[in-house]
């Protein structure tokens, strides 16, 4: 049986992520964050200021005494995770590591390279 496609309709990239092997996915039994309410990394719907501040900094705060910070770091940005704090770095961090201007929107954040887009002047 095949599933039906609506044509158009864009889908998660999976190609980026690591073989279900459990090798590469080790590093998260070590994990500061393992058995943690999810919440403190990914922000509710409605979060906003400093709420979101707030909860970013102590999410940071877990990940930077986290023996797997390194492969959590390497793994979000490999997979080009597009939410939440990972590896102590946040969405836009971590899209400004790959020069994109969104990972949710992945885009280059420089336009030069990009034909028919000119920057304006001044």
């Amino acid at each position: 049986m095949t599933a039906n496609v609506d044509e158009g309709v864009e889908v998660a990239d999976t190609n980026r992520l690591p073989l279900p092997i459990a090798e590469n996915y080790q590093w998260q039994g070590q994990a500061a964050c393992r058995g943690m309410d999810s919440a403190k990394f990914f922000h509710p719907e409605e979060e906003r200021n400093s709420a979101r501040r707030a909860r970013i900094a102590e999410a940071k705060a877990i990940c930077g005494v986290c023996p797997a910070l390194m492969e959590c770091r390497a793994h979000a940005l490999e997979a080009r995770e597009p939410y939440g704090i990972w590896g102590g770095l946040s969405e836009g961090e971590r899209a400004t590591m790959l020069g994109l201007h969104s990972l949710r929107y992945p885009g280059r954040a420089d336009n030069s390279e990009r034909p028919g887009i000119e920057r304006s002047a001044g």
